[in-house]
């Protein structure tokens, strides 16, 4: 597979799971989620490209 960029993305803590839910709406999906945690959660685009929503 070639390279991929990765970009991760800042949000307030409070509005992670908001902002999870509102990146799937747009059509993005979990990955597998074995790095996901309380601070950030991994996600793929529809393409499949991975970014993170991240807490601060």
């Amino acid at each position: 597979m070639p390279q991929q960029s990765h970009l991760d993305l800042d949000v307030a803590k409070a509005d992670l799971p908001a902002s999870v839910a509102y990146a799937q709406s747009l059509g993005a999906v979990l990955a597998d989620n074995s790095a996901s945690n309380a601070s950030f959660v991994v996600l793929l685009d529809p393409s499949g490209h991975p970014f993170c929503l991240c807490a601060c």
